[in-house]
């Protein structure tokens, strides 16, 4: 019996479902050959970029670890508690230093580094700051790793992935913001405590800004293939938008409640990043809602990074899935490019 190959094309004929589903993003290149040798360099050693670390390593994502920072002491400190971890984690090499050449020929650079607000300070001082910051810390990386894909962690991720686009000369498609991918896990989360499934059958989106101009497609969210709001209005099962408004609201704020009660986020964002390095680097083709170049889609006019689900793999971001948004989705969402675009503004670039 003849079996046929598995691709893209679907039916009779060979339709190719591929450019049906996907949009490239603007700015994009090729992917280069890729190396069997995965070197991923961390930059910040601060709560984030550690629990980013020890996820990496306890999932077998990498041969080899860098980890950077400014701070000498606390470098050494966290290079050697790991390293001291080797009889208990798969086979890694890690190494650290100040100096940025050690992160030459990573395959991603991961970056968490980031200013903290000063009591007082406005949040455009603080992108000031975080812009300087990144003069310094993004061209090094391109220099020592010039086919690397860029993750940007810091805050605000869509402003600062924009300013690694910009500072990096790379095409769009190896730059991408980490931008709600945690949301969407936390949206998926509360929407499967409230329907008492498991969040892995939810399938749910999150995109626009990571902040409080996020947007929440309720209009595509399914839960196990079964589109969650159709379902209840053919089974003319009332709901009140406010009950979705207040999920996505609990959404918004629920890394400040974790803030005021523990003192900052770590693990589930370590685990949200490690989850994108595994996409990229092992080439599994998954879709995340993460910060991408934006301009084009849904009527977004601008060179501005905000969240979309997007494929990704070696190449970085391989195309943007052409999710249907109603009309009062779209609007949101153009509105949320519109208060990304006007902090790019305020900062002159």
């Amino acid at each position: 019996m003849h079996k046929s190959a598995s691709g893209s094309t679907l039916g009779p004929g060979g339709l190719d479902l591929t450019q049906a589903f996907f949009k490239p993003i603007n700015n994009a290149a090729p992917s280069s050959t890729p190396n069997p040798h995965n070197k991923i360099s961390v930059i910040g050693v601060g709560n984030v970029g550690m629990a980013i670390a020890q996820t990496i390593l306890t999932q077998d994502l990498t041969d080899e670890l860098v980890l950077v920072d400014v701070n000498a002491d606390k470098l050494r400190g966290e290079m050697l508690d790991l390293q001291h971890a080797a009889a208990f984690l798969p086979r890694t090499k890690i190494h650290a230093s100040t100096d940025s050449s050690i992160t030459a020929g990573s395959n991603l650079c991961i970056v968490t580094a980031g200013a903290r607000q000063i009591a007082g300070e406005s949040r455009l001082n603080l992108l000031q700051r975080n812009l300087s910051l990144f003069r310094s810390i993004i061209p090094p990386l391109v220099r020592h790793s010039p086919d690397a894909t860029l993750l940007i962690v810091s805050n605000p991720v869509d402003v600062l992935t924009y300013v690694a686009w910009k500072l990096s000369g790379f095409p769009s498609n190896r730059v991408i913001g980490s931008g709600t991918n945690l949301d969407s896990s936390r949206f998926r989360f509360l929407i499967a405590d409230h329907l008492d499934v498991n969040a892995q059958d939810v399938q749910a989106y999150i995109v626009g800004e990571h902040g409080d101009s996020s947007v929440a497609l309720w209009s595509s969210i399914s839960v196990g293939g079964v589109p969650v709001l159709s379902f209840l209005e053919k089974q003319q099962i009332a709901y009140e938008k406010e009950t979705l408004e207040n999920i996505h609201k609990s959404v918004v704020e629920s890394a400040y409640e974790v803030i005021r009660l523990k003192g900052y986020t770590s693990w589930a964002i370590g685990y949200s990043v490690a989850n994108l390095a595994r996409s990229i680097l092992r080439d599994q083709r998954k879709i995340h809602p993460v910060s991408v170049l934006a301009k084009g889609f849904y009527g977004i006019d601008g060179e501005v990074f905000l969240s979309l689900p997007a494929q990704l793999g070696r190449g970085g971001i391989l195309g943007v899935t052409n999710v249907h948004l109603n009309q009062e989705e779209t609007q949101r969402l153009v509105d949320s490019a519109k208060t990304i675009l006007q902090v790019q503004t305020e900062l002159g670039i």
